[in-house]
């Protein structure tokens, strides 16, 4: 693969974890206006799902109808593996309407250790050393990042229980999702992927909002959050890291993708005052280094014989 392809994908990947990082923002956002977590869901999904459709319309009238299409098996498969994706948009965005946005991203980041449970059940082979370190460093991180010492768990402006639950919940459905997405129906587009993936989520956003909803649903959702939601959340960044990762290759991808994390904290800095100590942004960086460390690819010596 050459440098240039290389660069492309760095910056594809770097775009889309940009635009994922920014999410968290807008939903608290559109909390302080009064929008509820079903309003900002349902907005979010109907309005992604049209961006999709209308991207998938393109595709086809762009290759006439060449491409192999999703037969009902892929459909299926699909549309389950992406209640998962559902799942976590609302387990996230239940989170951060009780903690900061800072420590709702730091927790979605848990799928580190996550994901590395997930394959040792599934494989039923113990991790490598190098994952094992892994590990630790985003746990040490994890605690230093939402300065655990010092939670003060009587500021009722805060509510840790049910923001620590949630967040953790998200952490596991989006560990889920990104585990699936990278086994299901790989033979079709990644517009088409998107697209059933989306309808499984929309799905489960659709109960939540139904269930949850007791007051008139606010419309004022698609003119005011909607759009950006749906583009920052379900259009743009899906397009992004699927064009970017094959060209970056897992590890490389991984790790850049992991820009989210300082991303999203800034932007909760700027946009919401948000204030982290030093001792927080040292978790941070410990977060992004076990992600690092995960996807490095160290020299074998034996293949050197």
């Amino acid at each position: 693969m050459s440098i240039k392809n290389n660069i492309k994908g760095v910056l594809l990947v770097a775009l889309g974890a940009t635009s994922y990082g920014m999410l968290a923002t807008f939903v608290k956002l559109s909390y302080i206006e009064g929008f509820t977590t079903a309003e900002v869901t349902s907005s979010q999904f109907i309005y992604g799902l049209t961006g999709i459709l209308l991207i998938n319309l393109f595709q086809r009238i762009k290759h006439k109808n060449t491409t192999q299409k999703a037969n009902s098996k892929n459909i299926l498969q699909l549309m389950i593996a992406g209640t998962s994706m559902g799942m976590t948009s609302v387990f996230y965005y239940l989170a951060v309407k009780y903690i900061p946005v800072s420590i709702g991203i730091v927790l979605l980041m848990q799928t580190v250790w996550m994901g590395v449970l997930l394959e040792w059940f599934l494989d039923k082979k113990a991790p490598s050393l190098q994952k094992t370190v892994a590990v630790f460093v985003v746990i040490i991180g994890t605690g230093l990042a939402i300065n655990i010492l010092k939670i003060d768990f009587n500021d009722t402006s805060i509510n840790w229980s049910l923001g620590l639950f949630w967040g953790l919940f998200a952490a596991a459905s989006f560990t889920t999702t990104m585990f699936t997405a990278n086994k299901v129906a790989l033979e079709i587009s990644s517009a088409q992927r998107s697209l059933y993936m989306l309808l499984g989520g929309a799905i489960i956003v659709f109960g939540f909002g139904l269930y949850t909803q007791t007051t008139n649903f606010n419309f004022e959702i698609f003119t005011k959050w909607g759009i950006v939601l749906a583009l920052f959340g379900t259009i743009i960044p899906p397009m992004l890291l699927n064009a970017g990762f094959p060209l970056t290759g897992i590890g490389l991808g991984s790790i850049v993708s992991s820009l989210e994390l300082p991303v999203s904290v800034l932007m909760a800095y700027f946009l919401l005052n948000e204030e982290l100590q030093f001792i927080q942004w040292i978790g941070i960086l410990l977060i992004i280094l076990s992600i690092v460390i995960m996807n490095i690819q160290f020299n074998n010596p034996e293949k050197k014989k």
